[in-house]
This record gives C-alpha cells, structure tokens and sequence, in this order.
C-alpha cells in the first residue's frame, strides 16, 4: 500500500513508524530536513520537503498513486488545506487528516458532505481525553478501551504480590468466569507477551488483559480486588487541549482543579470553564500542591507538553500523598523511567491515536483498533464475510480456525449481542470478531481472513 503522510512531527514519526514496518511504501512529507534525515535513518521510507499543502510537493510526493494520505502536521489548517487540494485535483487517495482545535470539532457540517472533503478526521486530544476518563471511570485498570460500540471491553491490571490472579493458571480462573463471554486474551511479563493456554500461570507483576461484556467489567474488577473507590477530586496540571476537554468532560461530575503556568493561557480556560478552579501556577511546585491539600486527592493527572514536568510533577504529587497519579508520555521509551517514581499509569497519545489511524488503514473490514504495549501489540475487531476464498471463517467452527500463535480470540459479537465463545461456536456472515495480536506483524493473517467481497 503507497501511503503519504503529511507532517514528521511526534505523530507523524509515530505513524510512519508502524506503517513501515509492514511492507508499505511509505512517503513523508514535512518542512524541517532534520526531522525527515531522522527518519530515513531509523526506517525505510521516502522523504520530500516542503509545505505539505502545496500541490508542487504532493505532485512530488507521489500523491496521484497514493492509497491514503493521513495529514497530521501541527496545523490544522495545512491539514485541512492538503485534503481539499487532493480532493480537487485527484480522485484515489482515501484522506485521513488530524483536526485539534474544538472550534473546528464542534460543527459537524464542517466536514460533512457539503463541507470541507476530509474521509476521516481525527482529535489526538478527543481521543486521548476519552482514555484518561476512562481510567477515571475504572481507577483499578492500566488501559481500557471499547469495541462493538461500547458492546465489549478490553482492559488490563497488574498483578500485584497479594492479588488473586498471583501463582494462578489460566484454567483455574474459570470458577471466577463463568460465563464464556469473559476471556484472558494476553499476558505481559517485562514488556513481552507470554504464550496464552490453559496451563499459563501468571506472576507478580504481569500485566493481564481481559476482554469482557461493558456490563461485566465491574464484576470482573470487584472479583480481581481491583474494584477501587471512585475518583472525585482531581486536579490536573496542564490546561493545554487535553488538560480543558478533561476539564468540561468531568467538572459536572468531580471537584476539578486545573494548574496552568501560562497567565494568558489559565486566563482563557477559566473563561471557558464554568466549575473548575483554574490555578495559576508550576504544577512542580511542592508549597502550590501542599496549599491545594494534594494529600486528600484522589487523582493528579499531568498532562503537559513536556513530558519531563509531567514525569516530575506526578512524582512529587504520588510523594506527597496524592491516591493516584497519571502521567501522559509523548516519548515511548521514556515508561522506562517510571518504575519507582510512584507513579500509577502512563498515558501514550501516540500510541492511542494509533489505533484510530490503522482502522482506516487496514486491509479486511475492520472496525475497530487498539494499538497497545508500545505500538507492538493490537486489539482488533474485525467483520466475517463469506466469499473471500479459503481464509474466510464464516462457516467454521471456533476449533477449526487455524490461527497463529500470538492471535487469541476475545470475543464474538452477533446481532449486537455479546455471545459465548467454545469450542463450538460456529461463525456467521456479519460476526464482529473481536482478537488480539500480540505481535503486530500477525495483523496481516487477520487482514486476509477478514477481507470483504
């Protein structure tokens, strides 16, 4: 697949990253030559300089043989600009374009049939504000995501040293699920997934995945003693898109205070906001965190753009008594950092945008996807068709499906109803199979069994 991508910036880096480990030919485009002589040294892709809006640098970036141009540079309106250009002088590629500011978000006939000609748009910020509420809403989880629209749950906990699922096998859990519909789909010990069957025995420390029913999932965390009391007061430091959409998200809800050390910028939000408190302030600041009785909150969310104060600031607030901490990270490899620090869960935007990316990207008729543990595993949820030769699983049963190792089945929804999953269980036209890869380079087995007429 030819796929351009317009901006070289952390998401962008991010996005040619997965794509070009899977055989595409990849061509970015951007403005700075530092940034794209850093990434034809780290993958094999093509580059070309200049403004990602201009027809000139699209004519040479090979634009009219494209399959998708995803536009995520850091102006909206050079991503906006770019589609409306493709729009208007090719027909093929399919146009993928990151929109952030909310002025734009909040009219929907922008991007309508009549408005601006954008395939897909997405909001890194949405998206990574909808994780975060999420783990608000289930403060006992490391991730949680939805599939089948809000249907089904993917979420993962750590295995603690005085937890129920320590020493336990895999098998041994079922007096705990009964149901067929709750399934443990991957384990992760030091960043790397461990071959999942019955026999599997978990251990301290391990990041355990689970797909359930949404309607299971308190269930599920109250029988894992991971059931927490819920999140009331928060404070957030950082009032940047993310930090004021969490803000409107919750101030209805929860007692929310927000740190910003911009005065124009806390200014502006206090404004917009109408029940949050808006501090001007260094989230990093220990007398400021003392003053705001951080000891008796329930959450501190740093959510910067600095990942270094976020990692500072959310390590003094776990010091200094705060229940819970996260902590949002633009740079992958510095999780590495964490282990000690108190700090509860990081946040990756990237790795969170990702999935909204790959869905549009996949071969097969996907529906969904979660890029997960670093952008090296993926959930997806994929459609069962007929007609696609001898891949296709509509037909067989669960026990004649020869998938892969590293693929494990998670759930399976038909009609809109979740159902059991045995051995079995035979599939039909239309199931929406919900799996985990745990390696992304099983994802092309998934395409080819999900392909379409």
């Amino acid at each position: 697949m030819k796929i351009v991508i317009l901006g070289a910036g952390v998401t962008g880096s991010a996005v040619a990253g997965a794509l070009a480990s899977e055989e595409n030919d990849i061509v970015v485009i951007d403005f700075s030559p530092l940034l794209l002589d850093a990434l034809k040294e780290r993958f094999d892709i093509a580059t070309v300089t200049g403004n990602a809006a201009h027809p000139s640098v699209l004519e040479q970036a090979g634009v009219k043989n494209a399959d998708i141009v995803i536009a995520v540079t850091d102006s909206d309106e050079t991503n906006m600009l770019a589609c409306v250009i493709i729009n208007a002088l090719y027909s093929r590629p399919k146009t993928i374009a990151r929109v952030r500011a909310i002025d734009y978000l909040k009219n929907p006939k922008l991007f309508g049939p009549e408005g601006i000609p954008v395939d897909h748009v997405i909001s890194p910020e949405q998206v990574v504000m909808e994780a975060i509420r999420n783990l608000i809403d289930f403060p006992g989880v490391l991730h949680i995501s939805d599939f089948a629209d809000g249907l089904v749950r993917l979420f993962s906990v750590r295995v603690t040293e005085d937890g129920v699922l320590i020493g336990k096998q895999i098998n041994s859990l079922k007096e705990h699920f009964t149901s067929g519909k709750i399934r443990i789909v991957s384990i992760f010990r030091n960043g790397k997934p461990q071959p999942i069957n019955g026999e599997s025995i978990i251990e301290t420390n391990d990041e355990v995945f689970f797909v359930a029913p949404r309607t299971e999932v308190h269930r599920v965390l109250k029988e894992l003693n991971k059931l927490e009391a819920p999140i009331k007061r928060i404070i957030i430091a950082g009032g940047g898109h993310v930090g004021k959409r969490l803000a409107l998200a919750l101030e209805d809800d929860h007692q929310v205070k927000v740190i910003e050390k911009d005065p124009i910028r806390a200014q502006k939000i206090a404004n917009d906001l109408n029940k949050t408190v808006v501090l001007l302030g260094d989230c990093a600041d220990e007398s400021l965190l003392l003053d705001e009785a951080i000891d008796s909150t329930d959450l501190f969310c740093s959510i910067t753009d600095n990942d270094g104060v976020n990692i500072i600031s959310a390590a003094l607030a776990s010091s200094l008594g705060v229940r819970k901490t996260i902590c949002l990270l633009n740079h992958t490899s510095y999780t590495k950092l964490l282990p000690g620090t108190g700090i509860d869960v990081a946040i990756l935007p990237n790795q969170e945008t990702l999935g909204g990316i790959l869905k549009h990207v996949r071969r097969g008729d996907v529906a969904q996807v979660t890029s997960l543990c670093g952008g090296t595993a993926e959930a997806i949820e994929a459609v069962a068709h007929r007609g696609n030769g001898t891949n296709s699983v509509v037909g067989l049963p669960v026990n004649k499906v020869n998938f892969p190792a590293g693929i494990v089945l998670g759930a399976l929804i038909r009609n809109h109803q979740v159902v059991s999953i045995h051995h079995d269980t035979v599939f039909e036209e239309n199931d929406h199979v919900i799996m985990f890869a745990m390696d992304k380079k099983l994802v092309t087995n998934i395409e080819k069994t999900f392909q379409p007429l």
